[in-house]
């Protein structure tokens, strides 16, 4: 059995494209209608139709297309969505990405959801992008972290590849990561780590191993034992950073963590690291403002 971490993960594979998003579609439709849309159904005629512009309104990166086009399907099937601005596309301000048409009563029932997701993925992708601009010329790569919202993990790192970063472990099942609880209850570094290829080598389980460092002492400690594939430099000043790079001298992938804003992030990529990992990303970032406007045949039914 083998594992790819998030980094080795490939558009159209793993996780990202399983069941998870139809089941959070179907979910949020539900939750959203509910027994029926009282104010689309008392407004509009059965058997309206209308089309309708998504319309950009704040500059950003464009991400969850067909996410919402998947949306309008599964509330209606006749509905089409027609993406005009490919996702990871920069756009300004007044730019239509995307166009639908079907039914009126249907737009308008999977119009919030639609718009919750391509908003909220666009937002994502947008921040990602920015992180990724301030370290271009570096070997760092930015990537996301588990800090993401219940039940959407699947669209938030979609949407970070979308923007440029890269995908760091899905959940606790594709990847060992041992941070700072795990060492305290297994009694140490060393514990940690032969605990966890013990694990490994009993299940035939070829995944791949990252450790949580605080200090240099700790990456001495963890370099002593084979078979890593990455270090967490967490929380390190800058001066820290460069002399772990040093220290490690590319024997395992280095990762930097720890409160990186894009304020820091150029400094910390200019260590050297391999991997700047941002909780920002996805735990704290603002939608990105997109509307959609009906634009022509909708009917109001006579009195």
């Amino acid at each position: 059995m083998t594992s790819q971490t998030g980094s080795e993960m490939q558009e159209g594979e793993g996780p990202l494209y399983d069941g998870q998003i139809l089941h959070a579609i179907e979910n949020s439709l539900k939750e959203d209608i509910g027994l029926g849309d009282i104010t689309g159904d008392a407004t509009v005629e059965e058997e309206a139709q209308s089309g309708g512009e998504f319309l950009v309104k704040a500059p950003g990166v464009v991400a969850g297309g067909g996410v919402a086009s998947l949306v309008f399907r599964t509330a209606d099937s006749q509905t089409v969505f027609h993406q005009i601005v490919a996702d990871g596309t920069t756009v300004k301000p007044g730019t239509v990405v995307a166009i639908v048409e079907g039914k009126t009563r249907s737009i308008l029932r999977a119009e919030r959801v639609a718009l919750n997701f391509f908003q909220r993925m666009s937002g994502i992708a947008t921040l990602t992008r920015a992180y990724v601009d301030a370290v271009r010329g570096t070997r760092a790569r930015i990537t996301d972290t588990r800090k993401t919202a219940p039940g959407l993990r699947a669209l938030d790192k979609l949407a970070v590849r979308l923007g440029g970063g890269v995908n760091h472990r899905f959940g606790l099942d594709d990847m060992v990561l041992i941070k700072d609880n795990h060492i305290t209850a297994a009694g140490g570094i060393g514990a940690a780590i032969r605990r966890c290829q013990q694990y490994l080598r009993e299940r035939s389980l070829v995944i791949g191993i990252e450790i949580e460092t605080t200090s240099l002492d700790e990456v001495r400690e963890a370099l002593a034992f084979q078979g890593l594939q990455r270090i967490m430099l967490d929380n390190f000043t800058l001066s820290l950073l460069r002399e772990a790079v040093v220290l490690i001298d590319h024997r395992v992938e280095v990762e930097a963590s720890g409160g990186i804003t894009l304020d820091t992030v150029a400094a910390v990529a200019a260590t050297g690291v391999d991997f700047i990992s941002v909780g920002a990303l996805t735990h704290s970032v603002p939608a990105l403002d997109i509307s959609l406007e009906l634009t022509s045949g909708t009917h109001v039914p006579h009195a």
